[in-house]
């Protein structure tokens, strides 16, 4: 790949990493570390490589959590530590804008792992959660498998599972690139339209979609 193919690539919004993260609760400010991180690296609107790990946060996680995620504590004792995964999730990363649904949870998670490891990220970070609420206005919920089946997309119902998560909201980003194409004529998209469309109001989508495929 020559650097204009490399650089157009970066700048494309149907080529990027989305990720997922399962974790002990809700906030790393109160302590609670990722314990899985699941992640799909789109390139051209197909999923070229996976990356899925389970990592041993150095504390049990609660009841809940397991039943939630199907993730116990005897399949974390056997992890490596956060600190050695999430050096090769950042690798794994590269240099790639991100995405995640309900990405501000996932950013406080990506940030403050990478923090204890003093690694970082280049790319832009967006949510596919914002933007289902612009491109997928009719849907009753903006809820991860509640997309998956507002855009009949094919699905063994797996969620909480990080790997599984990302590959499905890859299929919802991609459904709703697809969108924008075929209502708009708007195809090559760059990740900074995206971004626009993310923090637009509802009422504005039309308007800035038809103006930029004007």
């Amino acid at each position: 790949m020559n650097d204009a193919s490399a650089m157009s690539n970066i700048s494309r919004a149907d080529s990027l990493v989305i990720l997922d993260f399962e974790t002990t609760g809700l906030s790393p400010n109160m302590g609670d570390r990722a314990i899985e991180i699941g992640a799909v690296r789109l390139v051209n609107g197909e999923i070229t490589e996976r990356f899925q790990e389970l990592m041993n946060p150095g504390q049990r996680v609660s009841a809940f959590i397991e039943d939630y995620t199907g993730i116990s504590n005897d399949m974390l004792v056997e992890a490596d530590s956060c600190e050695v995964v999430m050096a090769r999730f950042a690798d794994f990363m590269g240099d790639d804008n991100l995405i995640a649904h309900n990405a501000s949870f996932d950013k406080r998670f990506l940030d403050s792992e990478l923090e204890r490891i003093g690694r970082y990220y280049n790319g832009d970070f967006s949510c596919s959660l914002l933007l289902s609420r612009r491109i997928f206005q009719d849907a009753h919920s903006h809820k991860l498998g509640e997309l998956v089946r507002f855009a009949n997309i094919e699905s063994s119902g797996g969620f909480h599972r990080a790997l599984y998560d990302s590959e499905m909201t890859a299929k919802v980003w991609m459904k709703m690139l697809e969108d924008i194409g075929e209502r708009y004529g708007v195809f090559d998209i760059p990740f900074e339209l995206i971004k626009k469309l993310a923090k637009a109001p509802k009422k504005d989508i039309d308007k800035l979609l038809l103006s930029y495929a004007g």
